[in-house]
């Protein structure tokens, strides 16, 4: 059974793919049903390699992805294509990019922000795992910094992550992001991106949408598309690690038709 995909909508080039994994239409057993694509989480590999090669088949991608070892950072890799569909040596990386018709870009997230690039000519591709440690670090402006083409040449989906209305973090998040603001426009962005939790400003809800959207803009990018999810209460299509710390990854991947 095909895995099932969300198919992004935005106005990529028709040599561009990309696609969104849901958790339904694998072989993982509970808690990771159905589609888990994470080697990390404790699933039964054997299970994660099938649904990677039922994700290759369903897809017709041009090459197994390049699966990274995500930590939270800002590294981002290139991808050339040519990796093995059950390979244990995944570069320790947190987005790729490629210019190569063989290459699939991929990240895994269960509540993290998946964010997939192109350009408008159909050149470049990338994808990025951010978390708000690799958003306040600067993981989306060094994504825009690998593209020949100026910032406002690019094209820019967000995908699942965990929602505004749930998403609680404390004050020393919200300072994080003020302490690595590009100028005072980005600093407002930031600030209206945090609603007030309790009286004593100790705790916040964080939009990641809004700050993703606020990196993106101060480094230039004018298109950007999707940011309409909730990992967290979509319980149907999403893994969420705050919801269940038990649970499985979803994939959203980008690549080049050759």
């Amino acid at each position: 059974m095909p895995i099932d995909v969300i198919t992004p909508q935005w106005p990529a080039p028709a040599n561009v793919g990309a696609a969104i994994t849901m958790r339904s239409g694998g072989c993982s057993r509970a808690p990771f049903y159905q589609s888990n694509l994470a080697l990390h989480v404790q699933d039964d590999p054997e299970h994660v390699f099938a649904n990677r090669r039922n994700l290759v088949e369903s897809l017709k991608l041009p090459a197994e992805p390049l699966w990274l070892d995500q930590v939270h950072g800002t590294d981002i890799v290139y991808a050339s294509g040519a990796y093995l569909p059950e390979s244990s040596n995944a570069p320790q990386a947190d987005g790729s990019y490629s210019d190569q018709p063989a290459a699939v870009c991929a990240v895994l997230t269960a509540d993290c922000l998946p964010v997939l690039f192109c350009d408008r000519a159909g050149t470049q591709i990338a994808a990025v795992h951010a978390g708000w440690r690799g958003l306040c670090g600067g993981i989306l402006r060094k994504t825009v910094a690998t593209f020949h083409q100026s910032p406002d040449q690019l094209l820019v989906y967000l995908g699942p992550a965990i929602g505004p209305q749930v998403f609680e973090v404390g004050g020393e998040v919200l300072q994080a992001f003020l302490d690595q603001a590009q100028n005072p426009q980005h600093q407002q962005a930031i600030v209206a991106a945090f609603t007030p939790r309790d009286s004593a400003g100790d705790k916040y809800l964080a939009d990641l949408y809004a700050l993703a959207r606020a990196e993106l803009q101060a480094s230039g990018v004018r298109h950007i598309y999707g940011g309409d999810f909730c990992s967290y209460s979509d319980s149907e299509r999403f893994y969420s690690f705050r919801r269940e710390p038990k649970t499985g990854r979803n994939g959203s991947l980008i690549w080049l038709r050759g």
